[in-house]
């Protein structure tokens, strides 16, 4: 699960920026708490701020770490991607110092499932050169200093953690661009093999993004095509918010080169307590995206992973997005200890009981554009006082006492002269 997730310098977010699901002392929802060895952590972190605030950004900034830590062992030299190719860090831009200076990112997190007690930390800072520093540290449950499993700092490399045997391949193979983590587990060394693939597991899903929302749509669940049990599976998730919706019926025809084409139709109950199909593409967009949903939804609850969804609520009903959120609070379904990160203009979710106050996280971008991340429950007001949980936040919020909301101004451009 993870436990902290710190970043800096990445895109609006020039300073150092802490997302932390570890649960604090306040007494709401105390069934929302996951313990894992000494850790008490949560299963959701929902993040509300105005557009352009830099919610996204908080997505993205933990995308781009995973991201880099699969890809990066083809990065440099001969590892097969031109430099054009390699993923590229965006730094703050709106200030020289920042431009030229180094990202970095971290993550504290620890394994579940009974794999092991111990916490990692792992993260690395980069520059338009490549990896500037990398560390890897781990700590067990009994333990009361972590333990260092390598250190890396410019052409500076100690593997203390690591097989002699195995340190020299590392050392060989190791490029500016290239993370340990990355090349490691390349060259199945167990332990960053362990890390790499906690990564792998991540989920993400951006339906602000009207390009990869099609792509979303277009992907199918896992042997949907021809594995009715799947289907039958699908159909009665999406069933819990259309009882309308039976089943699919599903015909794959030959295609060329490209692969297969496959048809796909709906079945719903008629009035008359009978049957009709309905060609897919013209569900609505909300049954739409549900369906796009279900892969990842599903692979992050199997492996107790982190599902990362930017806009959560576009083309959702509120009690829509409530019910899906259930699945990751109630403890009777996530039995794997699944967490979800979103971002979300659905002030409804601050309103209905629904989430801790250490699960609601704002973000704000003041006048020079830097944006800050900060939660509800260490939020005080301007007398110092932190807020109860018989406040109501949806008002509060809209009333703007808790920041993070746009400033407005009516549309004078369209006032006729």
């Amino acid at each position: 699960m993870l436990i902290q997730f710190r970043f800096q310098n990445f895109k609006s977010f020039r300073d150092d920026t802490i997302l932390d699901l570890s649960a604090t002392k306040i007494t709401e929802h105390s069934e929302h708490i996951i313990s894992l060895g000494n850790e008490k952590l949560l299963p959701a972190a929902a993040v509300f701020g105005a557009n352009a605030s830099g919610k996204s950004n908080v997505i993205e900034a933990f995308r781009f770490m995973a991201t880099y830590v699969l890809d990066s062992f083809m990065y440099g030299g001969d590892g097969g991607k031109e430099k054009s190719e390699q993923l590229q860090h965006t730094p703050f831009l709106f200030d020289s110092a920042s431009q030229e200076a180094e990202s970095s990112f971290e993550v504290y997190y620890t394994r579940d499932g009974g794999l092991d007690d111990k916490i990692y930390n792992y993260g690395f800072t980069l520059n338009q050169d490549g990896i500037a520093e990398e560390w890897l540290n781990t700590k067990a449950k009994t333990a009361r200093k972590p333990k260092e499993i390598f250190y890396r700092n410019g052409d500076k490399l100690i593997l203390t953690g690591i097989a002699q045997k195995r340190r020299e391949n590392i050392q060989l193979s190791l490029e500016k661009e290239t993370l340990v983590v990355s090349l490691g587990a390349k060259l199945k060394v167990d332990l960053l093999k362990t890390v790499r693939d906690w990564f792998y597991h991540m989920n993400f899903t951006d339906f602000g993004d009207p390009f990869e929302n099609a792509f979303l749509s277009s992907i199918l669940p896992s042997d949907f095509s021809r594995d009715r049990n799947v289907q039958v599976s699908v159909a009665s998730y999406l069933s819990s918010f259309d009882s309308s919706i039976l089943d699919f019926q599903v015909e794959v025809f030959k295609g060329d080169d490209s692969g297969d084409y496959i048809k796909i139709n709906t079945v719903h109950r008629t009035t008359d307590g009978g049957s009709t199909v309905i060609p897919f593409e013209q569900e609505s967009g909300g049954t739409r995206k549900m369906f796009a949903l279900y892969p990842a939804l599903r692979d992050t609850l199997e492996n107790g992973s982190v599902l990362f969804v930017d806009e959560l609520n576009a083309r959702l009903h509120p009690l829509l997005v409530r019910n899906f959120l259930l699945t990751f609070l109630n403890p009777d379904i996530n039995v794997n200890h699944a967490q979800i990160v979103f971002t979300t203009h659905d002030s409804w979710q601050l309103s209905n009981n629904l989430l801790r106050r250490d699960e609601i996280w704002f973000t704000e971008k003041n006048e020079d554009g830097i944006s800050t991340l900060y939660s509800l429950a260490d939020f005080m007001d301007e007398d110092g006082v932190k807020i109860r949980k018989d406040e109501n936040y949806e008002k509060n919020y809209l009333l703007g006492k808790y920041g993070a909301i746009p400033t407005l101004k009516y549309l004078d451009v369209f006032r006729e002269e």
